[in-house]
């Protein structure tokens, strides 16, 4: 990672004109130095508005926090390569603002991206040695509408090596584990901790990164953080190193909803490099951003799904957390279904016949496409490569011994049945309850020990989002051991329900305001 100088900085003075005239800062005055610590995208621009804070400032913020805390200091560990051109992009923002042009939604905001997606300027490797140093031609297609809205590629983030674990945050790419840095000796979950952890300890505003069964919402949940896995093709997966392309999702994580909404407002639509998303346009809300309300909670039908996390390692303070979140909901004018179940879940998981691991296929065909650019191509060439972590060996060689198509695997095919009943389950459950949404604890136990396998894991991401393609959002719901181990909630609903829990999950925000930082992060001296 190129190294971080401290530099002395003159605050540009620059007013421009953003998309809600109306915010006030509720980070600087005219006499008090702009703080990044725990600030939004409104307080940001609310900023630059008030002519307190430049983008260059903002900036090297950003970079200080970075060099203070990611390899020195507690060693969070989340980051793999940090922007070399950060500062540059800065001062072009800081110029076109300067000259009035037109600001856009994600004007000079810091993002940490996790490194399994394409980035014209900075390597991507899916957390992999076998493809050190590789730069694609292109950006990933929710990358590009980043930048294309302002946003700043401020870092790429460490991952669970080709997202293969939904526990842990190891890479043969970086070495050592990230860790939570809401008690450094446990884990972040996978595999976008290291997006995560970044933007939970404040070294940017928001993040990029993917879920096949858990990674977004699971190191969401135990980093205090807002993970949104939408509906299966609202949102584009071109330029993502795949895992299994009937579940990989991309989407934004941040420290409060209506953040992660400015991001997910971005990247959302239809993508001709990605064939799912073809209904994305037809299907997706106008703004997103007008379902971030309050009231919400109150008049709405929301079902405690018990199915998705009740089983005997249940951490009992997790369900504590839990039943509280609950009751805050009701206090908020919810009615709460108990019991929201679907009967015949088993007998729809018993047609499974065979299992269906499509990561070799994909991969394959993603590297395939890339041509000469690619790194390797092939598992098999990873494996000869030896550039991997010893804790990804067994699943690259259990990968390489599928030999069979997808399209053609009697696994593979029962699966897409069963997934298809699932959702025609949910959607049964949903309408005979007349449900709003479903709740769950995102995980049923605390964030493990650093290297413990053994306790349990509690990830009840896998099943309901990923099978049905259905969206899910995790908040945070409170502090497990003393107050000091995030928890999430999450809000699962039909097929193109963003806009409603969006609402939701933002009503249920701002009654609880779970959210806190990390203290081992705390506030550096800030730039004048």
């Amino acid at each position: 990672m190129p190294s971080l100088r401290r530099t002395a900085l003159g605050l540009l003075l620059v007013t421009v004109a953003l998309a809600r005239p109306g915010q006030v800062s509720a980070q600087a005055s005219p006499t008090e130095p702009f703080q990044v610590v725990e600030t939004t995208i409104a307080d940001i621009h609310a900023a630059f508005r008030a002519g307190t804070l430049s983008c260059r400032a903002l900036v090297q913020q950003y970079l200080d926090r970075i060099d203070a805390y990611d390899k020195r200091g507690p060693a969070i560990n989340a980051l793999v390569e940090v922007n070399p051109a950060a500062l540059a992009v800065a001062d072009s923002l800081d110029a076109q603002a300067a000259r009035g042009g037109v600001v856009r939604p994600l004007h000079c905001i810091p993002v940490i991206v996790k490194d399994n997606f394409e980035t014209i300027d900075l390597p991507t490797t899916a957390g992999s040695l076998s493809m050190a140093g590789w730069i694609p031609a292109q950006d990933a297609t929710m990358v590009r509408r980043i930048r294309d809205a302002g946003a700043i590629v401020l870092a790429k983030s460490n991952m669970a090596e080709w997202a293969f674990s939904p526990y842990e945050t190891v890479s043969s790419i970086l070495p050592g584990y990230t860790r939570n840095p809401y008690a450094l000796n446990r884990v972040t979950a996978g595999s976008s901790g290291g997006t995560a952890a970044a933007v939970a300890a404040n070294l940017g505003e928001v993040g990029l990164g993917t879920d096949t069964g858990n990674s977004i919402r699971g190191p969401s949940s135990h980093l205090a953080l807002v993970g949104i896995r939408s509906t299966m093709g609202l949102t584009s997966r071109a330029g993502v190193v795949p895992l299994n392309s009937t579940a990989d999702i991309a989407g934004p994580m941040a420290r409060t909803v209506a953040d992660a909404v400015a991001v997910f407002n971005v990247v959302v639509g239809s993508d001709p490099a990605d064939s799912v998303t073809v209904n994305a346009d037809r299907k997706r809300e106008a703004d997103y951003r007008a379902y971030l309300r309050r009231g919400a909670l109150k008049g709405a039908r929301i079902g405690v799904l018990r199915q998705a996390y009740e089983r005997p390692s249940l951490d009992p303070e997790i369900q504590s957390l839990f039943d509280r979140s609950v009751a805050d909901m009701q206090a908020a004018g919810a009615t709460i279904v108990a019991d929201a179940r679907i009967d015949s879940l088993s007998a729809i998981q018993r047609k499974q016949q065979g299992g269906c691991n499509r990561f070799r296929a994909d991969l394959q065909r993603y590297l395939a496409e890339r041509g000469a650019n690619a790194p390797v191509h092939s598992v098999a060439e990873v494996l000869a490569s030896r550039g991997y972590h010893p804790s990804v060996e067994l699943r690259l060689r259990d990968a390489e011994k599928v030999t069979e198509e997808p399209e053609i695997s009697r696994g593979c095919q029962t699966r897409e049945l069963v997934r298809a009943e699932l959702r025609t389950a949910v959607n049964h459950l949903m309408d005979s309850l007349k449900l709003d949404a479903l709740v769950y604890p995102t995980w049923s136990n605390p964030p493990r020990l650093i290297g413990d396998l053994n306790s349990p894991a509690g990830d009840n991401s896998q099943l309901f989002s990923p099978s049905t393609g259905f969206p899910a959002i995790s908040v945070p719901m409170g502090y497990s051991r003393d107050g000091q181990l995030p928890a999430g909630i999450s809000f699962f609903g039909r097929a193109w329900s963003e806009g409603k829990l969006i609402s939701l999950a933002f009503d249920y925000e701002q009654v609880t305001h779970h959210r806190r930082p990390p203290a081992i992060a705390a506030a550096l001296a800030a730039h004048r």
